[in-house]
């Protein structure tokens, strides 16, 4: 079993001169530009707001590749108000003169 080495303890002025330090280095790491990560667990909602994304774009690459491949026409992703995961797309022809 190890043990403390027998000797002087730092002193109280060391001790809070150090915690100081770190807090002044912590700070200051929070302050820099890029220290946007955040510390905390995302929260739930955006949990699953994220797998609801990521289930929606599987979707989308699934409906896109069976349209393009049982039909001749173009499609795209879109977002839409009536919940279509791909939308067709006509082309526009320009009138004859």
């Amino acid at each position: 079993m190890a043990t403390n080495p027998p000797g002087p303890a730092l002193p109280n002025k060391a001790r809070m001169a150090i915690l100081a330090e770190l807090e002044k280095e912590r700070r200051r790491l929070l302050n820099a530009p890029g220290a946007s990560i955040s510390l905390s667990r995302p929260s739930l909602k955006e949990f699953r707001d994220n797998a609801e994304q990521q289930h929606i774009a599987a979707q989308q690459k699934a409906a896109l590749q069976h349209a393009h491949t049982h039909s001749s026409g173009f499609f795209i992703t879109q977002d839409s108000s009536f919940g279509n995961l791909i939308l067709p797309v006509i082309p526009r022809l320009e009138p004859e003169s």
